[in-house]
C-alpha cells in the first residue's frame, strides 16, 4: 500500500492508516492481514492486473511529456536565452527510451530475417578451388590492397626484380592505412563539431571514404564492368577529385558561416 499524508510510516513496521488499526497487524478475527495484499475471495483477474501494467508504449510517452516539461520549466526559469544542458536519470528514462529503439530494430532485423531468408547455395566442394574469393563486405577494402601490385616497383638494379613480393607489398599498405586512421585523432586537437569549421579535415574524411569505396570496387575488379586500368586510375583520382571539392566548397562557406555563428552568439549572450 503506498504510503501519503494520512498514512504516516510507524517505527515498529505497520502503517497507520487513520482510524488507529494499524494495518500490518492481524486481523481482529485472528486471519491475516488484509493491508496491500488482498483476500483470496478478492483477488483481481488477469483483465484487472493487465488494466493496470504499465507497458512500453505508455512508458515512451511519460519519458518525453516529462523531458518536454522539465525542458521548458529550465527554460522559463534559466538567465540564459540559449538552451541549458539537461540530464535524466539512467532508470526509467534512459532506459525506457533505449529500449524502444533497440525494440524497434530487433524487429526490423526479425521482420527482414523471416520474409527474405538469405540464400543457401550448394556444398563447398574441398577439392575445387572457387574461382573468385572475396571476404566479407566489410573488408573488402582491405582485399583492394592486397591488389596494389602495379603500384610495386621494379629495381634496375635488382636486375627488374621487385625488392618485395605483392603479397607483402599489400600487408604493408593495410599497415600504412590503419596507421594514419589512428594517427589522425592525435594530428586534429581542435573542438570543432562542424565541418565547415574545419574545412582541411573534413575533406581528408572525404577522401578517405571514397577511397575506402572505390578500392573495394577494385578488389571486386573481377565482378565490375569497368576497364581494369580505368578502374585503378578511378581508385587514387576519385578520392583527390572529392576531397579537393568538398574542402573548396567548406572554404567557401565557411567566412559567412563563422560570421553568422558568432553574430547569433553574442545577440543570444551579449558579453558583460
Amino acid at each position: 500500500m503506498a504510503l501519503t499524508d494520512e498514512s504516516p510510516l510507524r517505527t515498529d513496521g505497520g502503517t497507520d492508516g487513520g482510524d488507529g488499526v494499524d494495518d500490518a497487524s492481524p486481523a481482529a478475527d485472528g486471519g491475516l492481514p488484509t493491508g496491500p495484499v488482498p483476500p483470496d475471495d478478492e483477488t483481481p483477474t488477469w483483465s484487472d492486473r493487465k488494466a493496470r501494467t504499465t507497458g512500453l508504449s505508455r512508458l515512451t510517452y511519460e519519458y518525453f511529456e516529462r523531458a518536454r516539461y522539465e525542458d521548458q520549466t529550465v527554460r522559463q526559469s534559466s538567465d540564459y536565452v540559449e538552451r541549458d544542458v539537461l540530464a535524466f536519470p539512467t532508470w526509467p528514462h534512459e532506459t525506457v527510451r533505449n529500449l524502444s529503439i533497440a525494440s524497434f530494430f530487433v524487429g526490423m532485423i526479425l521482420f527482414l530475417s523471416a520474409t527474405m531468408p538469405p540464400h543457401i547455395g550448394a556444398p563447398a566442394n574441398p577439392s575445387q578451388t572457387p574461382a573468385i574469393i572475396l571476404p566479407d563486405w566489410y573488408l573488402y577494402w582491405s582485399f583492394g590492397l592486397l591488389k596494389l601490385n602495379p603500384l610495386n616497383p621494379d629495381l634496375a638494379i635488382l636486375g627488374g626484380q621487385k625488392i618485395m613480393a605483392d603479397r607483402t607489398y599489400g600487408v604493408l599498405a593495410n599497415g600504412v592505412v590503419v596507421g594514419f586512421i589512428a594517427i589522425v585523432p592525435f594530428l586534429n586537437k581542435g573542438s570543432a563539431r562542424r565541418p565547415v569549421e574545419e574545412p582541411f579535415w573534413a575533406a581528408v574524411g572525404v577522401a578517405g571514404v571514397v577511397f575506402a569505396l572505390t578500392i573495394s570496387l577494385l578488389a571486386v575488379k573481377n565482378l565490375v564492368p569497368m576497364n581494369v586500368d580505368l578502374l585503378f586510375d578511378l581508385t587514387f583520382l576519385l578520392p583527390i577529385v572529392f576531397g579537393t571539392v568538398t574542402y573548396a566548397v567548406l572554404k567557401t562557406m565557411r567566412e559567412g558561416y563563422m560570421y553568422n555563428l558568432n553574430r547569433r552568439y553574442y545577440r543570444l549572450r551579449p558579453p558583460k
